[in-house]
């Protein structure tokens, strides 16, 4: 799942100097994604974290995706367990997560919404990867932009490959995933799957085009 650490090139990453840990339990969407092997394609991709007691861990992590298209391609499910770094595991950015044991991988929060936990950004040291993020399917543009120039300018990170995540719902799919209207406003809804389909660009992409 790629690099553990950081390049000799590149100065540790910034994480966030507070952080309440539970403020962040919940659901996020993916909104943006320099992805993993995981992410390359997918589509409605949702992760829930819940605060555990008396475990071995901290965090239980529920990460849910399409494959590729929203609705209509495979569902697919990468549960992880996730721990809180340092003595205060109340407040603190600094994460680990582990898909596959006995496999850590650092997950550091660099940016988020101190005021209302309405989106965040974790990165990872080599910057290969990085997640933006929010509570609701759909982040203004501006703002996503903002985040993105902060990755730059803040955090050292180079945009190639940078994915924007289709996030394309309907009343049956969210019901389906077991999705609520505060997650998922019904304004936020599209009507049925053929006004889904209208949203998705199927021109193809300057590798596909070179092979046809």
């Amino acid at each position: 799942m790629g690099n553990r650490g950081s390049s000799p090139s590149l100065p540790p990453l910034q994480v966030v100097s507070s952080c309440e840990t539970s403020k962040v339990m919940g659901t996020w969407f993916v909104i943006g994604v320099k992805p993993t092997m995981f992410e390359t394609t997918n589509s409605n991709a949702v992760e829930k974290y819940t605060l555990l007691e008396n475990r071995n861990y901290d965090i239980d992590i529920d990460f849910q995706y399409n494959q590729n298209d929203p609705i209509t391609s495979k569902l697919k499910s990468l549960p992880q367990k996730g721990w809180v770094q340092g003595s205060d595991k109340s407040n603190n950015g600094s994460w680990t997560v582990s898909a596959f044991w006995p496999i850590k991988l650092p997950y550091p929060i660099i940016e988020v919404d101190t005021e209302s936990y309405e989106w965040i950004v974790v990165g990872y040291p080599s910057r290969s990867y990085a997640w933006i993020m929010a509570r609701t399917p759909q982040m203004d543009e501006g703002l996503y932009n903002d985040l993105k120039q902060r990755l730059v300018d803040k955090h050292q990170y180079s945009l190639e490959g940078l994915r924007k995540v289709p996030q394309h719902w309907t009343k049956a799919e969210r019901e389906k995933r077991g999705l609520t209207t505060k997650e998922i406003p019904d304004n936020m809804l599209a009507s049925s799957y053929e006004d889904v389909t209208s949203h998705l660009d199927t021109s193809p992409s300057p590798s596909e085009e070179m092979e046809c």
